[in-house]
């Protein structure tokens, strides 16, 4: 079935242009410079920047989050900024505030650190809902309003925030609102024996490696447009609508055991995210067509932050991914 999708797609879309999977080439090869055992991270990082979107990635401390963020906002030749959420954080402290000139008599706009390329928001939960709300208006709009005026953002505009998921005390869980932000939930888990290996060597053989600016924000753009290009078969479409519509009413699937398991499902911009995603992953393969596979390896980071499961599963211990993962099962390519 996956062939004939290909074969479908491959006669109707035009060829990758060789320049454009160089620079990804040379994007990765930056990255791994720094990074060691955490490709799938990055590749889920340029998937949201390929597609313009945002990534909230969590994980225990020590696995290279913070890192493999400054890296690839490095190797991309683009501005960057790391905002520390605390407790104390005022909103203006992110997107900037009006400050009087005794001498002009006037007040000016000082812009926060939110007028980057790439956002680094490290341990987002760690602010109340006051200071994450900041991050709204950025995110789906691209633009911050200071003083009654509305600041464009830069293009490309990127959020990358972090979140620990061991610790509780003194967070603040982010509201759905925010989270359905994000195009991707990213769950970073521990390297690989070889990886940790390699890790070790390079912190004792010798300095942290320079990553270069391999491109520019001119480039990242024709990127963008050039994965909008990816062909993405009707059958996928309705196999993502599928998915969706699982979610929402399982019994329709013959999925009836996660009905009281699912108190919400997937938002219809989940299925806009899943299918850009995909389409961006394709494209970092070297493909010109999405595949089913593209699509089944995004689903549990687009979906697992944006189903609500009730009591009842919390109750029997099945979480957010488990559901995801039956969906997957249970729902056939039409």
């Amino acid at each position: 079935m996956a062939h004939e999708i290909a074969a479908g797609e491959g006669a109707a879309a035009p060829p990758l242009q060789a320049r454009h999977q160089e620079v990804v080439v040379r994007i990765r090869e930056q990255v791994r410079r720094v990074i060691v055992g955490q490709e799938g991270l990055v590749d889920r990082l340029l998937v949201a920047l390929l597609t313009s979107n945002h990534a909230l990635v969590e994980g225990v401390p020590g696995l290279a989050k913070t890192l493999t963020v400054s890296t690839l906002a490095s190797a991309i030749g683009c501005s960057f900024a790391r905002i520390q959420f605390t407790p104390d954080l005022l909103p203006a402290d992110i997107t900037g505030t009006l400050v009087f000139s005794p001498r002009e008599g006037e007040f000016h706009v000082r812009r926060g650190p939110l007028f980057v390329n790439v956002v680094l928001a490290d341990e987002i939960n760690r602010a109340p809902a006051k200071a994450q709300s900041a991050l709204l208006e950025a995110m789906q709009e691209r633009q911050v309003s200071i003083g009654g005026d509305s600041l464009g953002l830069p293009v490309p505009f990127l959020v990358l925030a972090t979140q620990n998921p061991i610790e509780h005390e003194g967070t603040y869980p982010l509201p759905e609102a925010q989270l359905d932000r994000f195009m991707m939930k990213v769950v970073v888990t521990y390297p690989e024996r070889e990886a940790e290996r390699e890790l070790l060597a390079r912190s004792i053989e010798g300095d942290p490696p320079v990553v270069d600016a391999v491109t520019s924000a001119e480039e990242i753009a024709e990127l963008c447009a050039a994965v909008r290009m990816v062909e993405v078969h009707a059958r996928l479409r309705e196999y993502i609508v599928r998915l969706l519509e699982a979610s929402r009413a399982p019994a329709r699937y013959r999925l009836g055991e996660l009905a009281p398991l699912v108190e919400y499902g997937a938002s219809p911009r989940a299925g806009v995210f899943l299918a850009r995603g995909a389409q961006a992953y394709a494209f970092l393969q070297g493909r010109n067509y999405v595949l089913p596979e593209d699509v089944k390896l995004l689903a549990p980071d687009v979906l697992r932050h944006r189903l609500v499961t009730t009591y009842e599963a919390e109750a029997q211990a099945v979480s957010a991914e488990q559901i995801v993962e039956r969906l997957l099962e249970g729902v056939g390519i039409p």
